[in-house]
Parts: C-alpha cells; structure tokens; sequence
C-alpha cells in the first residue's frame, strides 16, 4: 500500500481519526490522534511531534520530532464507534534534519533486517505471547489479581465465558490484519495464547505490539483485565513469549535452516546462528527478559527455561528445535523459549538476530544438544560436567551483562542503548528501594 492507496482506503472505511503510533525506548505505544482531513499533508510531510517528554528520546533543547506513516501497517481499530470510526497507522521517526532518529526502537530493527537482505535472507518470526484474563476489582488498582476463569491447558467449555472473551479476541485481532491461527487456555488459571502466523521480524513485532493493545481493549469491553505482566501471580506459570526462528533466502524463497542430511535437519547456518544465541544469552537476557519480575518466571519448576542450552523436543533447555515432518522443510526452525511479552519487541528481536548473526559470521560451534535430558532434575555439579551455565538471577545481573556485550550494543546503536540501560537501571533502583508485603510479613515482628 502507498500513500495514494491509504487515502482512497479510509475513505472506503469510513474512518474519521488516524492513531499514529510508536514507541518508546521501553516499548510502551505512544499515539498522536488526527482528523482523517489532515491525512494528505502528513503522507508528504510527516507529523511533528515533541519527544522531549518520551522515555528515552531527545532532550529539551533536541525535542522536535517528526512521524512518517508506514501505509502498509493501516488497520482500523474494531472497537471503536461506527460514527467515529479510528484506524491506526505505525510510523518511523525523523529527525528536523531529515535523518531516521538513532532512539527509534522500530528503526533499529529496520537497520538490521535492511543489513542480512544484502545477503539475500530474511528473518521470519513466529512470537507466542501468553497473557492473564483477571476479573476488574474495585477501585483504581488491581493489587492481588483474582484470574478470571478456572481453566486448565488447552480445556474446553462451550459455556465458559472464557471461551466467549478470546473468541471475540481472535475475531478483533483477524479485522486488524493478523493472520490468528489458533487460540487456547495455557497452563494458569486465567491464562491464555493466540498465536499469528510467523512473518518478517518487522511485521511479527508491529504484530505483537497490535496484539497487546488490543487483548487489552476488547477484554476491558468484558469488565476485565488483561496483563502481559511476566509473573503476576505466585505460584502459578508465568507468561512468556516463545519466539519460533528460522532465515530464509529472499531469491530461491528456501528455508536456510533446514539440512536434508543432518540428523536434526538442521543446516550448519542454523546450529551457528543457535550457538550466537546461546554465547550472548546472559547479556540477550537483559532485552528479551526486561523487567524486575521477568525473573520471578524465569525460575525452575514452572515450565519457563533457566539453564543455557538446546535441545529436540526438550522444554527445560533454552532453545528447542521443534520435531520435523516430513516434507515441511520450511517449517524447521529454532524456538526461543526465554522472552516475555513485557519486552519491547523491536529491540528484542535487534538483539535476538544481531546475537545469530555473530554466530554465523564467526562460525561458532553449536554446543552438544541435551536431548533427553531435564535440566531441573541435575544438580549443579552435573551440570558443569555438561558445561550448562545459567540465565541471570536478576534484572540488575543481566543488564550488568548487556552493558558488557559490544555485539548486542552496536546492533541498537550507542545512542538507543545508553537511553535503554539509563532507563532500566533507574527501574531497578527504584525497585530495591521499595518495601515489599513480603518484607513486613516476615521482618516486621521478627527482626
């Protein structure tokens, strides 16, 4: 779709207001609301916008900004009213000079895809963001979620109203332009998946962004709460996000991953590009996994990976080679099982391929798989002897680990990296200095 095609397609929809939408460096969508009649002068000159105020954008004196539409990510919002009909457009942004701002997250994520299509290959995508459904309580403050269903994996009720809600959800999110798959209860009470079809890492991660906002919006429609929080509940499986992987060759349309003569059908570009995850998986885990409670999932004993390492058909390791059928070689690729849809994905998937890619241009040797094997089960001096290091404990030891790998911040550039780690240090910080019910509960009459 070009500029000519959008304004004949709003006209066709309906559509009063256009959202044009970003993020910030944290991946939280911003939108700048217009008047569809302005639609013309924004396609040839862009929207300006003051990004002083954006996390980890420009400063004060450096704040004007300026948003180009990408027609090709039009998609009305179904929930809005008939007589004032909303659509949404993503958007790169610019500097007053003319130049893309180096804090872009989406921008970093063009820079690197525009860099392996000189090489001919594509970077597909499948994300599987996992999400809570809890009942709205009163007040302002969801402080102890009540999860809105008593469902189990994959359970089925024709009467139960969760079935109702991620109905509608699959329905909301096909009328934006995601091609829904399938949709199911995960593990958790509360707790659900709907997967899209894999694409272009650009497109999977407008993809994820578009499902976020709009679970939210359609199950608030339900009187409930959805939350991509990683681990909102104690005690129960938490949310991640497992990411399907493979490269693909742009001329001949081949999956570069698959390997007719090799055990695991798996080509020597593909345990390359598994061996670049795994060496940057500790600093990796600072992007994929990014908040204080991402690694209240990433604990053993829930399903949510924690040792470094791949694996046919294993969930305990890290990255797991789904089993091959016959004849589907496009269908071989490489599970990511340690993101959560907290993350921003644009930098997550940057960083995701930037780390491959080191594996590949340096040929590094893929460790020994650990097939068959339950990681949890080993104590920690088996697992030395199978040289399986862990993930980092804490957001704090994991971005002491990113702010090490040189790899991971050439790919987001010094100046998105800097803006990232100054944001998410200062998360961590004000996060130690809070007290927590925890705290009081056991220290409170006791210390």
């Amino acid at each position: 779709m070009d500029g000519k095609d959008l304004l004949k397609q709003v006209k066709e929809d309906n559509v009063k207001f256009l959202s044009l939408q970003f993020t910030d460096v944290l991946g939280a969508v911003k939108s700048v609301d217009m008047p569809i009649r302005h639609l013309e002068d924004v396609l040839k000159d862009g929207a300006w916008f003051d990004g002083s105020s954006v996390e980890g954008f420009a400063r004060i004196q450096e704040s004007d900004m300026r948003l180009k539409i990408d027609p090709d990510t039009y998609a009305v919002l179904p929930w809005s009213a008939e007589d004032s009909r909303r659509a949404r457009v993503f958007c790169d942004i610019y500097t007053p000079a003319g130049e893309p701002f180096e804090g872009d997250p989406r921008g970093a994520l063009k820079r690197i895809l525009a860099k392996i299509a000189e090489r001919g290959w594509k970077f597909n995508i499948g994300p599987e963001p996992e999400f809570f459904l809890f009942k709205a309580q009163d007040g302002s403050r969801n402080v102890h979620p009540v999860p809105h269903d008593t469902g189990g994996y994959f359970d089925f009720s024709s009467f139960d109203e969760a079935v109702v809600v991620r109905t509608a959800l699959m329905d909301a999110l096909d009328q934006m332009g995601l091609d829904v798959e399938v949709g199911h209860h995960e593990v958790a009470l509360g707790q659900h998946e709907i997967d899209f079809r894999f694409a272009d890492a650009l497109k999977a991660a407008d993809n994820v962004l578009t499902l976020k906002y709009t679970v939210k919006a359609i199950a608030a429609q339900h009187g409930l709460v959805a939350s991509f929080m990683p681990k909102p509940v104690h005690g129960i499986n938490g949310s991640g996000m497992h990411c399907h992987q493979s490269l693909f060759d742009t001329k001949s349309g081949d999956n570069l991953f698959f390997d007719a003569k090799d055990a695991a059908h798996l080509s020597p570009m593909a345990y390359a590009f598994i061996a670049g995850q795994l060496e940057h998986a500790r600093a990796l885990a600072g992007v994929v996994a990014p908040t204080v409670n991402s690694y209240k999932r990433l604990v053993p004993g829930y399903e949510a990976p924690v040792y470094i390492g791949w694996a046919q058909q294993n969930r305990s390791a890290l990255i797991r080679i789904p089993r091959y059928t016959e004849g589907r070689d496009k269908a071989v690729r490489a599970e990511l099982r340690f993101p959560d849809p907290s993350s921003n994905p644009y930098l997550a998937f940057t960083s995701m391929l930037a780390a491959a890619l080191d594996g590949i241009d340096r040929n590094i040797a893929a460790p020994k798989a650990l097939n068959n094997i339950n990681l949890y089960h080993l104590n920690k001096e088996e697992r030395v002897k199978l040289g399986v290091t862990e993930l980092p404990g804490s957001l704090n030891e994991s971005l002491d680990e990113l702010e090490k790998d040189s790899v991971l911040r050439a790919a987001m550039g010094d100046y998105l990296f800097d803006a990232y780690m100054r944001a998410k240090r200062e998360e961590w910080d004000d996060y130690r200095l809070h007290v927590t019910d925890y705290e009081i509960e056991h220290y409170l009459e006791t210390a």
